[in-house]
């Protein structure tokens, strides 16, 4: 009760510009927590796939390993599909290369939706803040210049608080949604460096599968060391 009697205090005593800092707060971690629910979500689920899938690569049971891949909503399960229907049709690792870059084209936008805004946000809070502070001060000292010597202290404190408390805000918002980004950002790093070394992985899988001799035009093409089963 207490907490909640001296929040309504600082909102009062802070003026009009608290309240679209309290709305871009909330937006802001809004996001910041969809985000990381759904990064956590993908991680675990990238990590719970691969584990299944990486067995059959080594083994060359490429079947199994597309029938894993087309059954799971993962993100590496997409690059797997990319990687194996390439491969169905192409023997050159820069065919089936290619194929899997062109898979995380489409998946790093969505890994990366959103988490611009937040320091979008934390700019924004940090300059209304700013503003706030600026108005409360020009408030103050129009009205110290015009009210009676006795009321000017008492005017002059409640102005100056004001500012401070705009100038807090603002700050505050600024730092929380500025430490989110850079957490989320680390996190979608690292989630897309996973990604790409599931595909060194799988490319290294396929290459054990197969050599790679030098055709008669000089460019290396991927043929088969022993009979393998044909991919699915």
């Amino acid at each position: 009760m207490d907490f909640l009697k001296s929040v309504a205090i600082f909102f009062k005593e802070g003026g009009f510009f608290l309240w679209p800092l309290a709305i871009i707060f909330v937006v802001g971690v809004a996001i910041a927590v969809e985000r990381w629910f759904y990064l956590t979500k993908e991680t675990i689920k990238n990590r719970n796939l691969w584990d299944e899938v990486a067995p059959h690569l080594g083994a060359g049971n490429f079947k199994q390993a597309i029938t894993l891949a087309n059954n799971s909503g993962a993100q590496i399960g997409t690059v797997l599909k990319y990687g194996l229907a390439r491969l169905s049709t192409a023997r050159r690792r820069d065919d089936i290369q290619q194929a899997m870059e062109e898979s995380l084209l489409e998946i790093v936008p969505r890994l990366e939706k959103r988490t611009h805004y937040l320091s979008a946000l934390a700019n924004i809070g940090m300059l209304v803040g700013l503003l706030g502070t600026i108005l409360a001060l020009i408030h103050a000292f129009g009205a110290v210049s015009q009210a009676n010597p006795a009321e000017k202290a008492s005017l002059l404190a409640a102005a100056i608080s004001e500012a401070m408390n705009n100038t807090a805000s603002g700050l505050f918002v600024a730092i929380v949604l500025l430490l989110s980004h850079m957490f989320l950002e680390a996190k979608t790093t690292s989630l897309i460096d996973s990604l790409e070394i599931a595909v060194v992985k799988f490319l290294n899988s396929i290459t054990e599968r197969y050599s790679e001799p030098t055709s008669p035009s000089g460019t290396p093409t991927m043929a088969p060391r022993a009979p393998a089963p044909r991919p699915a």
